[in-house]
């Protein structure tokens, strides 16, 4: 298949400790995988944190280089982007939605001066009839309006809906791939499913492929096509979702379909470890 995404044997190590201790973590050892260009898809990175899904997902945004392997996007090296035009460009292609929608918007700031900013950054409008058109028609793929968001700032709104407005933000440049990181963890466990179903809207409708990262294997399974299984930086499954996650293989993969994980990452890692050991 013609790739939208390719990542072949991406490594990423960084150097821990001091001068007399230093040390090399290798946050994500030998990743590959390909989203194509003619069919969209939700594909999921699965783990607990510290797993490195989220060090992947920051390679694919261009956040981070790998230290080996090579990630393309529409044939292009994303560590080669280097002008601000091609940055631009890649960036108006390729759109975030990160964990926390509270922290995503500035309190002293109106939700619609940011979705207003997206549109002159990555559409070059300047007519105010036009930003306010493309602007609504994100709010409207999200079941929102610009009439009910105008004026109207972060604390005003549910982490639901805020998180609907960082979708309709990532919109507005009509990107071809969007990178989620938890985007529903921080969100009221009543509207999580209403979020995922929006991703899956916007991958049947708008024709975006989504990689979406969680731990949260009930999502995971009810929306992704495709899935990998990472652990201390190993793919350690990968294949369709069902049957991945519906007849997982690894320690690992059991062990996480088992646990309910709360959301702190350290009592999190805690409760797998246990499973692991259990299972001998």
């Amino acid at each position: 298949m013609s790739a939208l995404l390719e990542l072949n044997h991406v490594n990423k190590d960084y150097a821990v400790g001091g001068f007399l201790d230093r040390s090399i973590l290798h946050a994500v050892k030998d990743v590959s995988f390909k989203i194509s260009d003619t069919a969209p898809e939700i594909f999921t990175i699965v783990g607990e944190s510290g797993s490195g899904k989220t060090t992947t997902a920051r390679m694919i945004l261009g956040n981070e280089t790998p230290t080996s392997g090579s990630l393309t996007f529409e044939g292009q090296d994303i560590a080669k982007i280097r002008s601000r035009a091609d940055k631009l460009k890649f960036m108006a292609r390729v759109q975030p939605i990160f964990q926390n929608p509270f922290e995503a918007f500035n309190p002293l700031s109106t939700l619609d001066y940011y979705l207003y900013s997206t549109a002159k950054r990555f559409l070059g409008l300047k007519r105010k009839t036009e930003i306010e058109a493309e602007v609504d028609k994100a709010l409207n793929h999200v079941g929102l309006s610009l009439a009910e968001v105008r004026g109207r700032y972060s604390h005003e709104l549910s982490g639901g809906q805020l998180q609907r407005i960082a979708v309709a933000r990532a919109l507005i440049p009509e990107p071809k791939l969007i990178v989620a990181d938890e985007p529903v963890s921080m969100v009221d466990a009543s509207l999580r499913m209403s979020i995922v179903n929006l991703f899956r809207d916007l991958r049947d409708t708008l024709g975006v492929s989504i990689i979406y990262i969680t731990h949260d294997l009930s999502t995971a399974y009810y929306i992704s096509d495709r899935v990998i299984i990472m652990h201390k930086g190993d793919v350690v499954e990968a294949g369709a979702a069902q049957t991945v996650l519906g007849n997982p293989q690894h320690d690992y993969s059991r062990a996480l379909a088992s646990a309910v994980l709360p959301p702190d990452p350290v009592l999190a890692r805690r409760i797998i470890e246990e499973k692991m050991a259990a299972r001998g």
